[in-house]
């Protein structure tokens, strides 16, 4: 599985879980360079597993907070911890 960005592979991986309709990537799999950690916001605070946002970004352009982890899970997400998944503009297959 790939997650591509304009053209750009952020991260690829044979190794993903798919939890709730989401791809998940290990985090050795992701170009994590291309990630930018997002400051939280009262709902992020509020997730029970929590979650960091990031946006994914190539120094030109940036797809605002088109990435995600679960820094804290809780039983259910505990097989994705720490592990990244996107959505909005990257395009995972």
């Amino acid at each position: 599985m790939k997650a591509v960005w304009r053209g750009r592979v952020v991260a690829d991986s044979e190794q993903t879980l798919e939890v709730d309709g989401y791809r998940y990537f290990p985090r050795a799999a992701v170009r994590m360079d291309m990630l930018r950690a997002t400051p939280r916001t009262d709902d992020d605070r509020e997730c029970p597993h929590g979650v960091q946002f990031y946006d994914v970004t190539d120094g030109t352009a940036t797809s605002a907070r088109a990435a995600w982890s679960y820094e804290a899970p809780q039983a259910s997400m505990k097989p994705v911890d720490h592990w990244i998944g996107f959505w909005e503009d990257v395009t995972v297959n």
